[in-house]
């Protein structure tokens, strides 16, 4: 796995390239203080514990429309 100087904080650019949502199988994009990877589509923010994303519907939470808004494109 990546070390500290990683800009991704610690999660390897090549295995976000490859993760997608569960729920609508479309691209995630990494939260601004690399906590989350968040679902546009399916508005849900999936966090990251100790380097690792947890991708279930039960660990995700909800996200508003300017959280969503402040992603940009």
């Amino acid at each position: 796995m990546a070390g500290s100087s990683d800009p991704l904080g610690g999660v390897d650019r090549h295995m976000l390239d490859m993760l997608v949502c569960p729920l609508t199988k479309t691209r995630l994009t990494l939260s601004a203080d690399r906590t989350e990877l968040i679902s546009r589509a399916a508005r849900l923010a999936f966090p990251i514990r100790k380097n690792v994303p947890l991708l279930t519907i039960d660990e995700a939470r909800d996200i508003t429309e300017d959280e969503v808004a402040s992603l940009g494109h």
